[in-house]
C-alpha cells in the first residue's frame, strides 16, 4: 500500500490520470442520475397521459361505464398491461379479486385527478374524473407495470454513459501518456549520456511546460561543463609545470651517480632515483587522463587492432623481458575501428602494462582480436592474480590499487581505460584466465566497429 502511495506522489502522469478519471466518473455519475430521474419522470407522465387520453375517449364519446362482470379466463390475460375503466363506488359482486374481473374499491371521497392507491394489496395508479353527465368514473393502471416500463426507459438512457464512460477513461489514459512521453524520451536520452557528455538537451521534442526545466537543466550542464574543464587544465598546468622540476631533479641524481660515494650512499641515491621515475610517471598518467576526459574530437579514420598491438609492443617488450614474461599477439584476424589512434593506443598501453607488472616473472600475457555481432572484442589475457569479484567495480577509481599486489603505480591505468571507453562508446569486462581457478585476468574491450568489413593479416 506505501508502495502504490509512493507512487502516486511521485508521478505528474499518474497524478493527472487519476485526477481526470476521477472527475469524468463523477461527473458521469452525476450525469447518470440526473437522466435517469429525468427519464423516469418523463415516462411516468407518459403513462399518466395514457389514463387523461382514455378517460377523454370515454367521455368525448359519451361511452357508458358498464359494471364490471365476471369472467372465468380474465386471470389468463395480460393484467400488467391492462387499463381498468368502471363507475366510481361500483359495487363488487361475489367480491372478486380484481385479478378475477372485481371491481376497484376506490374510495368515492376522492377528488377528481391522479391518485397512486393500494387497493386489494397491490399498487395503483387511478385517475378519478366526471362524465358531463355528471357520472363519475375511474380509470387505473397497476403501478408495478407502470414502473417497470418507466425504469427500462430511464435504463437506456443511461446505457450511453455505462458504455462510454469507459472508453472515455481509456482515451484520457492513452492521451495522457502521450503527452508526457517527450519527458520519459527526455530522461532516456540522459540516462544514455557518459559522464562526459555535457552537451545541451534538444529543446525542440519538449513541451511548452516543461522547456523552462529542460533549460535549466541545460545551465547545470554547462556550468559543470565549465567545473570540469577548469579542473582538466588544472591537473594538466599542475603536471606541466611539475615536469620541469623533477626532470632537473632528475639530471642532477644522474651527475650524482658519477661521483664518488660510499655503497649506503649510493643505495639511497638509486631509491631517490626510482621515487623520481615514479614522479615522471605519475605527472604522464595525469597528462594523459587529462587529455582524454576533454572534449572529442572529430570521427577519425579507422584504424587496424593488429597495428595498435604492435606499436604498444614495441614500446613494453622491454619490461616484458625483464620479467621473463611470454608476451604477444594470438591469430592473424584484424578489425578497424573509428577510434582516435592516441586514444587506442593509450587504451591498450594501460592495459597490457598492467598484465605485465601484476604477472608473476616467466608468466604469459596474450592479445587477440575478433569481430562479433557489429563490434571489434579486444581480448588481454594474463597469467597473474586477477582482479576479486568485490573490487572490479573501485579498479576504475583514480589512484586506487589493489591491496597487497606489492606494485608501485599511480593507480591511474584503468582510470584512464574507462575515460577512454565512455569516450568512444566501449564496453569493458573483466573475467578470471581461469575460471576453475579463479587467477589470471582477462580483460574484454567491446568498441563498435566502423566498417563491417575484416581483414586478415598476411
Amino acid at each position: 500500500m506505501d508502495g502504490v502511495k509512493e507512487r502516486l506522489n511521485g508521478s505528474v502522469q499518474r497524478k493527472l490520470s487519476l485526477a481526470l478519471s476521477m472527475v469524468i466518473a463523477a461527473v458521469a455519475l452525476v450525469a447518470g442520475a440526473l437522466s435517469f430521474a429525468a427519464a423516469y419522470d418523463e415516462a411516468q407522465e407518459l403513462q399518466d397521459d395514457m389514463l387523461r387520453q382514455a378517460a377523454r375517449l370515454v367521455d368525448g364519446r359519451r361511452l357508458g361505464v358498464a359494471p364490471a362482470q365476471p369472467d372465468e379466463h380474465f386471470k389468463d390475460h395480460d393484467d400488467a398491461a391492462r387499463l381498468i375503466v368502471q363507475a366510481l363506488g361500483q359495487p363488487n359482486p361475489g367480491g372478486l379479486h380484481v385479478d378475477e374481473g372485481g371491481a376497484l374499491a376506490v374510495p368515492t371521497s376522492l377528488a377528481d385527478g391522479l391518485h397512486t392507491l393500494t387497493l386489494g394489496g397491490e399498487a395503483f395508479r387511478v385517475l378519478i374524473s366526471t362524465l358531463t353527465t355528471g357520472e363519475r368514473f375511474v380509470v387505473a393502471q397497476e403501478s408495478d407495470f407502470r414502473d417497470e416500463m418507466a425504469r427500462a426507459s430511464a435504463l437506456r438512457t443511461v446505457l450511453p454513459f455505462v458504455v462510454l464512460v469507459p472508453v472515455l477513461l481509456l482515451v484520457v489514459a492513452a492521451l495522457v501518456r502521450q503527452l508526457f512521453r517527450p519527458i520519459g524520451a527526455l530522461a532516456q536520452e540522459l540516462d544514455r549520456r557518459t559522464e562526459q557528455d555535457l552537451q545541451p538537451i534538444d529543446l525542440r521534442p519538449a513541451p511548452s511546460e516543461v522547456r523552462p526545466f529542460v533549460h535549466a537543466i541545460n545551465r547545470l550542464l554547462g556550468r559543470v561543463a565549465q567545473d570540469q574543464e577548469r579542473q582538466r587544465r588544472f591537473v594538466a598546468d599542475a603536471a606541466h609545470e611539475l615536469r620541469s622540476p623533477l626532470t632537473a631533479l632528475s639530471l642532477q641524481a644522474e651527475r650524482l651517480a658519477e661521483a664518488e660515494m660510499s655503497d649506503p650512499a649510493r643505495g639511497r641515491l638509486s631509491l631517490l632515483r626510482q621515487g623520481i621515475e615514479r614522479g615522471r610517471s605519475l605527472l604522464d598518467q595525469l597528462l594523459t587522463l587529462a587529455k582524454v576526459q576533454s572534449a572529442s574530437e572529430s570521427l577519425p579514420s579507422p584504424i587496424s587492432i593488429q597495428g595498435i598491438y604492435r606499436r604498444v609492443l614495441e614500446d613494453l617488450m622491454p619490461l616484458a623481458e625483464a620479467k621473463h614474461i611470454d608476451i604477444g599477439v594470438e591469430g592473424t584476424q584484424d578489425v578497424r575501428v573509428g577510434v582516435s589512434e592516441l586514444d587506442m593506443i593509450a587504451l591498450v598501453k594501460n592495459l597490457v602494462d598492467n598484465a605485465i607488472r601484476y604477472t608473476p616473472e616467466g608468466g604469459r600475457v596474450d592479445l587477440s582480436v575478433s569481430g562479433a555481432r557489429g563490434h571489434a572484442m579486444l581480448r588481454i589475457q594474463d597469467t597473474g592474480p586477477g582482479i576479486t569479484l568485490s573490487e572490479r567495480k573501485r579498479v576504475f577509481d583514480a589512484f586506487y590499487r589493489t591491496l597487497g599486489s606489492g606494485q608501485l603505480g599511480s593507480g591511474l591505468g584503468l582510470a584512464i581505460v574507462q575515460a577512454i571507453a565512455n569516450r568512444i562508446g566501449a564496453e569493458i569486462r573483466f573475467d578470471f584466465s581461469d575460471a576453475q581457478r579463479q587467477t589470471g585476468l582477462s580483460v574484454t574491450v567491446l568498441i563498435p566497429k566502423e566498417e563491417p568489413t575484416q581483414a586478415t593479416l598476411p
